[in-house]
């Protein structure tokens, strides 16, 4: 067994989500004083949403499959704060320097298994007025669905395919739920291209379904629950926590 008396880098990001020095605290927890002692009765319940986002070298190493595994691959890790999950996302987006757009044009292929979920995805993408373009089997889907989507070749089945809409700047947003891994696969090549490219690149459901969240949240221009009731900004952390004001 090993034992650490350290804070791993979750700890600031918590800290700082909550408004609590968390490892200052843990400090004097360790020098023998008490939770009564510190004053500290209760889990905080902060009312605004933060967001964590790895940063990543992909664009540093071309041509390699950006599929996760449980390797650890970040170099860092940004933060995005609002009192709505939607732009608090978009703003995690932003600080790793990976925005998403808020207009053109939204290419999506996607595995079999999650073919039924990408629809309503599809659904809120289209009402928002992008254009989606989708390889044959998803395409299939989504329009089975009513929503408007083209097509775009894979390799192999003719040209112009994903990488020559990619290469001619034309997608804007790129959606990819792997069916193959690997740097030699038609994925992905079409993934480290997207990287190359600065496309923004999303490879899970559940990503997808967060950055259309944040699509709407941004689309609309302000959120529901904004403190000061306006667009929304990057204000100090002050403005989330009453006990930093003096």
């Amino acid at each position: 067994l090993e034992v650490n008396p350290r804070a791993s880098r979750t700890v600031p990001f918590v800290a700082k989500a909550t408004g609590v020095p968390w490892a200052k605290l843990a400090a004097k927890v360790m020098a023998g004083l008490s939770l009564d002692e510190l004053d500290i009765h209760e889990a905080p319940r902060p009312t605004q949403t933060s967001v964590k986002e790895s940063v990543f070298p992909f664009t540093k190493f071309p041509g390699v499959d950006v599929i996760l595994g449980p390797e650890m691959r970040s170099t860092g890790e940004v933060m995005g704060i609002d009192m709505s999950f939607g732009l608090a996302f978009a703003k995690s987006q932003m600080a790793a320097l990976s925005p998403l757009p808020t207009s053109g044009t939204i290419f999506i292929s996607v595995c079999d298994a999650d073919k039924a979920g990408i629809v309503p995805v599809a659904q809120r993408l289209a009402a928002l007025g992008f254009t989606l373009q989708a390889t044959g089997g998803t395409q299939t889907v989504i329009q089975a669905a009513g929503v408007t989507c083209g097509r775009t070749f894979k390799f192999g089945e003719g040209r112009p395919n994903v990488a020559d809409l990619i290469t001619n700047d034309e997608v804007d947003l790129l959606i990819n739920t792997p069916t193959s891994r690997g740097p030699t696969t038609d994925e992905g090549k079409i993934r480290a291209m997207a990287t190359v490219h600065n496309v923004p690149l999303i490879t899970t459901l559940t990503g997808a379904e967060a950055a259309t969240t944040a699509l709407e949240a941004l689309l609309a221009g302000t959120s529901d629950h904004d403190v000061a009731g306006h667009a929304w900004g990057v204000r100090p952390l002050q403005e989330y926590f009453e006990q930093f004001k003096k």
